[in-house]
């Protein structure tokens, strides 16, 4: 589940950068998914619920950060 995270993050925060527009859509895609994980874990009962949705949670947040900061460089070059 990690290392499909990074690779993930990777993807987009080079997508970001080379392609600004295209990057929402497919992050869009991946945090929608990712939050379907997020709330089919939180069903479990109780601290095991907040165990399971955890990693779903952290990796949207990760995604969304990665992409834009993609866009935000690709904003900060010169030309």
């Amino acid at each position: 589940m990690i290392i499909a995270a990074i690779a993930v993050c990777a993807a987009l925060a080079v997508l970001g950068f080379l392609l600004p527009r295209l990057s929402r859509h497919p992050e869009r895609g991946t945090q929608r998914a990712l939050g379907t994980g997020s709330r089919l874990g939180r069903k479990a009962p109780g601290l095991l619920g907040r165990l399971l949705s955890k990693p779903f949670r952290s990796s949207a947040r990760a995604v969304g950060r990665s992409g834009s900061a993609g866009r935000r460089a690709r904003g900060r070059l010169p030309f």
